[in-house]
């Protein structure tokens, strides 16, 4: 179907968590991502997670942000990161701070080819890829 726009990129999306300050300790530690807390509107301070050019925004369950998802729940992400550091490195970090590896280093098909992945979780059991293109 032909439209009269293109959709160039993601620039965010939401994950619901059951505890904003957990979550973000996660993330930091795990993956070096950095926590930014800011004003939606004033009054209302949210946070999120950010990496590189990108941003994962944070809302706490139940959420009391608008508009949300229809059925917005702990642990229902399942998403792809992608690193240039060898894979093996990552999973040798993840697992020294703990962090089960469900899946070892396994063929994936990704946005731009093929993948060399890992998954994990994180603490609201949602599903974590980390990749590096072959």
């Amino acid at each position: 179907m032909t439209v009269p726009f293109q959709i160039d990129r993601i620039d965010h999306f939401v994950l619901t968590v059951a505890d904003v300050d957990k979550t973000c300790e996660f993330y930091g530690k795990a993956l070096g991502m950095t926590r930014e807390d800011f004003e939606a509107r004033p009054g209302d301070i949210r946070s999120a997670l950010i990496f590189g050019r990108n941003k994962i925004n944070l809302h706490p369950y139940p959420s009391p942000y608008e508009p949300k998802g229809v059925n917005p729940v702990t642990g229902a992400g399942d998403f792809c990161l992608i690193t240039e550091t060898p894979i093996a490195e990552v999973m040798a970090h993840l697992e020294g701070l703990g962090v089960e590896i469900e899946v070892k280093p396994s063929k994936r098909t990704g946005a731009l080819g093929e993948l060399n992945s890992i998954y994990f979780r994180d603490p609201d059991g949602n599903l974590v890829e980390v990749s590096n293109y072959v």
